[in-house]
Order: C-alpha cells, then sequence, then structure tokens
C-alpha cells in the first residue's frame, strides 16, 4: 500500500516515447513541474498530451514543447504560449482544441469507465460538424481536420434539443501535484489546483503523484480526501523548495497608495 518512491526519476520510470499523458492543472496553478522535469531529462518524445492548456515558453510543459518532445496536444487554452502557436501554425503540432467543461468531463468520464456522453457543448459549431483544423502542413494548408460527430435529440424540458457525442478520455499516463498526500495515495488539492489533477488522475491508467506535503495515512480526514488512492499508483514527496518553486502567469499590481 506504500506507494512513495524515492526520486522522480523512480517516479516516471517506465513512461516511454510515444506514450498519453493526462497532466493536471490550471494555468500555472497546480502543474506537475518536477514531475514534467524529469520528463525532459529523461528524454521521451513524441508524446500525446491531454491538458487545460500548455504551459508557458519557459515552464511547465511548455519546456516538452520547447524541445519538440510534444506530437499532439489536447486543450481547452493555450493562448499563453508564443512557441505552441508558431509549432501549430507551421505544421509542427497536431492540436485538438476542446471547450473546457467537455474537456473536464471527458477525462471524469474515462476515469469512471463511462465511454462517452452527450453534452449541448459545441453543437451548430465545427466542434460537431468537423473540420476544426487538428494539423496544417508547412504551407498553411489543412493537413488534417477534425471529423464530425454524432448529434441525437433529446427532449429536454419539454423542448427537442440537439446533442453531440463526446468519446471520454483515458491515457496512458497521468501527472498531478497535491497540496497533500498520504502513502497510500489519497490526495488533497488547493483551491484552483483541484479543477484539472483530479480528472487528469482519473483519466490515467498509471498515474504519478507529486505532492507538497507526505503525511502518514490517517492524518487525512475520509471526507477531506479529493481524490481517492485507488487512482494513483505513485507518490513523490517533494522538497521544500520543489514545493515552494511556484510561477505566476500575469502579475497584477496596483500603484502604491491606490
Amino acid at each position: 500500500m506504500d506507494k512513495v518512491v524515492s526520486s522522480a526519476a523512480r517516479a516516471v520510470d517506465g513512461v516511454v516515447s510515444g506514450n498519453s499523458i493526462a497532466v493536471g492543472g490550471f494555468g500555472l496553478c497546480g502543474i506537475p513541474s518536477v514531475l514534467i522535469a524529469e520528463l525532459l531529462a529523461k528524454g521521451v518524445t513524441d508524446l500525446s498530451v491531454v491538458s487545460n492548456n500548455c504551459g508557458v515558453d519557459d515552464w511547465g510543459l511548455g519546456i516538452l514543447l520547447r524541445e519538440r518532445r510534444i506530437r499532439r496536444m489536447t486543450a481547452s487554452y493555450v493562448g499563453e504560449n508564443k512557441e505552441f502557436a508558431r509549432q501549430y501554425l507551421e505544421g509542427e503540432l497536431e492540436v485538438e482544441l476542446t471547450p473546457q467543461g467537455t474537456l473536464a468531463e471527458k477525462l471524469r468520464a474515462g476515469g469512471a469507465g463511462i465511454p462517452a456522453f452527450y453534452t449541448a457543448t459545441g453543437v451548430g459549431t465545427q466542434v460537431a460538424d468537423g473540420g476544426m483544423p487538428w494539423r496544417y502542413d508547412a504551407e498553411g494548408n489543412i493537413a488534417v481536420a477534425s471529423p464530425p460527430k454524432e448529434t441525437r435529440h433529446f427532449e429536454v424540458d419539454g423542448e427537442s434539443r440537439t446533442f453531440v457525442l463526446e468519446e471520454a478520455i483515458v491515457t496512458d499516463v497521468a501527472l498531478v501535484r497535491a497540496r497533500r498526500g498520504d502513502r497510500h495515495g489519497n490526495l488533497v488539492f488547493h483551491e484552483s489546483a483541484r479543477n484539472f489533477n483530479p480528472l487528469a488522475a482519473m483519466a490515467g491508467r498509471h498515474t504519478i503523484a507529486e505532492v507538497e506535503e507526505l503525511v502518514e495515512p490517517g492524518e487525512i480526514a475520509p471526507d477531506d480526501v479529493h481524490l481517492p488512492g485507488i487512482y494513483v499508483h505513485r507518490v513523490l514527496a517533494l522538497t521544500p523548495e520543489q514545493a515552494d518553486d511556484k510561477r505566476i502567469e500575469k502579475r497584477t499590481v496596483q500603484e502604491a497608495g491606490r
């Protein structure tokens, strides 16, 4: 039951080139930066990554992107990474943009064993109709486009509405970061870090969690557990320096005296 490993290298042992990886975090909040850096050092490449966003140019998933380690990205927001935009527009990266709530539910459904679900989000757009550019060629032409998705009518509140079928996401590996965790893999997340970390963890066939504070089993009250240890396979306890090494995506300050 003790899932704690001694090093980041041991934590990512078994992650190989070509894997699909779900990565937790919301913006730069709650991203598993130590595990991501270890993947970079390990040299794995040709990765298919699912995450809310792709970090920034020099932090988070952005460091894997910078070194051309990511082949395909499924995300809902990518606006803070110039290298991401360059690679996508020049045909070096395949990108599947997904509505944020839909992405969250696709990950949750994968972890819950639900193969697909219907949602109204995306109906009447290229999300449902197909034709969204997934990859361009070097000349800027669409090389790969999204296929159309199945739609179906359901009666909701006495009105017939159209819904689109979305398939769940299950990945080979998941990387997440938690505020607290015990040796059994039970995790607690801090505020906005809870947005995508539990969902990414659920979607992974093999989930690795880095935790800012490691506690003994029983120190986290059952009602306080955000993600039960059944979803977690390895736990990496961060050093205080690693736990404190966090970035602010956009710093906003107020003039003194105002």
